[in-house]
């Protein structure tokens, strides 16, 4: 940095805040803060020819005549305050420009077509960017609505990150001006600016923007709270602003004795850093050891750290409050050694130390680097800043590979965390990698890059192998060990890894694996399930079939229901029967079922008598058969249902109906003859309203035979007050033990409930309900 750039600096340097005595107090003169708009741009930019701002400052104008803000301003002062901030951060002109205009096609007769016209698709395109970040409806207690309207932000920071520059401009002069809006739309506003785009700011590192944003939406969703703050502070800010007068002096005279040039001032910290400090670790505003920050600007990252030798030198460090961000940077770039000391008085006060550069940094955060410079032809070039923009890559192609918004939300929430902890661990390479706290190598293994998490098999920490739950610390060096006979990630890993990085690409892994090859699988499955039964598949696989069929297993398309019949996640039995009956609703045929109806009743009813009854009554056994009265029911021990399963009725001749599962081997392999017999049959809760009768369940685990495998199995029944009727085991040469177990259960609730722990225990290969 040259020395005109440090003065320039040297200038800047404040309480952290965009300072809003920038624009005059004349507020509603717009010409005194245009003229105080074109000074600031003249200071910064290369070029002098404001003539395109000119154009677009008397477009605003004309567009926006006759109307007026709530405080009854002219409207106006509105885009010319926001091109005032976006100067602050020393945006491009077209960046200016489009601030001008941010309002005009939403508020005026304009069209974005015309702007085009008038000043460039550049411009064009900022502008209507902005303009559809302002439509969007931010709603805090409807996470659906919440997720698209992020979804849709991104999109737009995608096309230009300066469209959510202007955006937080135009959020943060709307939030000064909040006074004049009703309470409802001050905390709903200011709900929405805590939530969103405080985060976002800081994110990109703009810290001006973030601190401001923060405190203003503070101010108005706990206003008590705020004032009460406020208050507190100030009635010690003559004595504080004396203490930090004096560690500034104290600092001064040592910095300049070790021969360093450094700009030095102090501040208190702001409202919502020390509120949020007071909440989060459940402290008095008295135990809050950094309220007062002196910082130290220097030239060099060595002076840095000489600076800190000398300040350590002067006065006592609290142990346990230093922190190199100069050496690990945080995730949005941020610089600074940071340390926390004992004042002359035995007051506490935090001191940070930086360069110019990382200053800047850390107040214009992405903005900082939007530089631009004249080129031979008097057009702007921006510089490229890719690595800058790693955090919004991820965002996005978070959204692009989800199609559910809640996870969406909170992946996205998770990741814009303010105050979440993080742990810092390196390759064997040396290279650092910010996780976030309890992460393990699972999530370091993503971090270095998907293919080699995809291919993890293992992991060493400091030379030594450890478990893949295992926390990684402070310091840690991590290498992670691959092969490429991996089968790839485990959805256990999805309940042990904390980075939503790492969420994601495994949730993406299980997502693309091998589906194509899986829908191809499942078609075949199907048709050939059909053509061995004679079932007339292309009948069945209409969209009114299909459809209530996805849903009846919660899948969102019928590639996805189809890849699952291919990779054994569904039965084709289970399948084809399900669309069967919805196409037998939709098609009833006239029943021919008189010799069945009389074997059910064991009358000789006529069966125009049988079809004008259609009563469905539950029998004793809680089961509902459609069209028949007074039936007998039994539960088929083949496949044995119990309440919860999907089931069918089979008309016997001479017992009753037997009950069976939908997916039953007997049902699925009927001749056509029989499959006459089948009729509708479901689950009924009591009258009483509860239902404590059991009912006969078997499942068959198949585990690798080990000491104790039997002891583990039996306990989880144990656990689960579960009454074992039977078991039978069986080894293979191959050291496969098969375990057949019958029960008595309430329901497929709790069937499931067992089967989950069972699968838990070391060894389970596979858990199957028994099919005769």
């Amino acid at each position: 940095m040259d020395k005109t750039d440090k003065k320039s600096m040297e200038l800047k340097i404040d309480n952290g805040e965009l300072k809003t005595s920038m624009i005059p107090e004349d507020f509603t003169d717009p010409q005194i803060l245009y003229d105080k708009l074109i000074a600031m741009i003249k200071r910064y930019h290369p070029s002098g020819d404001i003539s395109q701002i000119e154009k677009a400052y008397k477009i605003a104008y004309k567009a926006h005549d006759g109307q007026l803000r709530k405080s009854g301003e002219p409207y106006i002062i509105h885009p010319v305050c926001v091109c005032i901030i976006l100067a602050e951060l020393e945006l491009d002109k077209e960046t200016i420009v489009a601030g001008m205009l941010h309002d005009v096609v939403e508020d005026t007769v304009m069209t974005s077509e015309e702007i085009a016209a008038e000043f460039g698709d550049e411009v064009a395109l900022l502008v209507d960017g902005v303009t559809k970040l302002t439509q969007l409806n931010y709603v805090a207690d409807k996470v659906e609505v919440q997720a698209e309207n992020l979804r849709k932000m991104f999109l737009a920071m995608a096309k230009d990150i300066r469209v959510i520059l202007i955006k937080l401009a135009d959020r943060l002069h709307n939030q000064r001006t909040m006074q004049y809006q009703t309470p409802e739309k001050q905390k709903e506003k200011s709900r929405e600016t805590l939530d969103i785009y405080a985060p976002i700011a800081d994110r990109l590192g703009i810290s001006k923007v973030k601190v401001e944003l923060d405190d203003l939406a503070f101010k108005y969703l706990e206003p008590d709270v705020y004032n009460d703050l406020v208050e507190r502070i100030d009635k010690g800010r003559g004595r504080r602003e004396e203490f930090i007068k004096q560690i500034v002096s104290e600092v001064d005279k040592h910095i300049k004795e070790a021969g360093i040039e450094a700009t030095i001032d102090g501040r208190a910290k702001h409202y919502f850093s020390i509120y949020k400090k007071m909440i989060t670790q459940n402290k008095k505003l008295e135990q809050i050891y950094d309220l007062f920050a002196v910082r130290i600007i220097v030239d060099t990252e060595r002076e840095c750290y000489t600076a800190l030798g000398v300040i350590h030198e002067i006065y006592k460090p609290i142990p346990g409050h230093f922190k190199d961000y100069i050496a690990m940077p945080k995730p949005n770039n941020y610089q600074s050694l940071h340390t926390t000391l004992i004042g002359p008085q035995g007051q506490p006060f935090e001191i940070q130390i930086r360069t110019y550069e990382m200053h800047r940094t850390a107040e214009y955060g992405i903005a900082a680097h939007w530089k631009y410079k004249e080129n031979q032809y008097g057009h702007n070039t921006a510089d490229s800043e890719e690595e800058k923009l790693a955090w919004l890559r991820r965002i996005l192609e978070w959204q692009r590979d989800m199609s559910d918004n809640k996870e969406f939300l909170s992946l996205l929430k998770s990741d814009l965390d303010l105050f979440s902890d993080h742990v810092y661990c390196f390759t064997k390479d040396g290279d650092v990698k910010n996780l976030p706290a309890d992460s393990t190598p699972i999530d370091f293994a993503y971090a270095v890059h998907s293919a080699v998490g995809n291919k993890m098999v293992g992991a060493r920490v400091n030379g030594n192998l450890v478990p893949i739950e295992y926390k990684l610390q402070n310091g840690d060096r991590v290498e992670i060990i691959t092969s490429q006979n991996s089968r790839g990630p485990s959805r256990d890993w999805l309940s042990i890894v904390k980075s939503t990085q790492a969420k994601n690409k495994i949730n993406q892994w299980f997502r693309s694996q091998y589906k194509e090859e899986n829908i191809i699988k499942g078609k075949e499955l199907l048709a050939n399930y059909c053509k061995a039964q004679g079932i007339n598949l292309y009948e069945l696989i209409k969209p009114e079939y299909t459809d209530t069929c996805k849903k009846k297993y919660g899948f969102k398309d019928w590639d996805s229901v189809l890849a699952a019949v291919g990779h054994g996640g569904l039965k084709e039995g289970q399948v084809i029967n399900k669309l069967q009956s919805d196409y037998r609703k939709k098609n009833p045929t006239s029943p021919t079922d008189k010799d069945i109806l009389e074997a059910v009743n064991g009358s000789t009813a006529t069966a125009g008598a049988q079809q004008n009854k259609a009563a469905s009554v539950r029998s004793k056994n809680g089961i509902v058969v459609a069209g028949i009265d007074d039936v007998s029911v039994r539960f088929s021990k083949c496949c044995n249902p119990v309440p919860g399963d999907e089931i069918i009725g089979f008309v016997t001749r001479g017992r009753g109906v037997s009950i069976h599962r939908t997916d039953c081997i007997n049902m699925m392999n009927l001749s056509e003859a029989d499959r006459h017999r089948i009729i509708e049959a479901e689950w009924q809760v009591s009258p009483e309203g509860k239902d404590n009768e059991l009912y006969d369940a078997e499942i068959i685990i198949y585990a690798n035979d080990r000491m104790g495998l039997l002891l583990e199995i039996t306990k989880v029944f144990t656990e689960l007050k579960i009454d074992v009727k039977s078991m039978n085991i069986r080894t293979s040469k191959q050291g496969i033990a098969t375990i057949n177990v019958g029960f008595a259960i309430c329901g497929v609730e709790a069937l499931h409930e067992v089967t989950k722990k069972i699968r838990q225990i070391e060894g389970i290969k596979d858990i199957q309900r028994t099919q005769a």
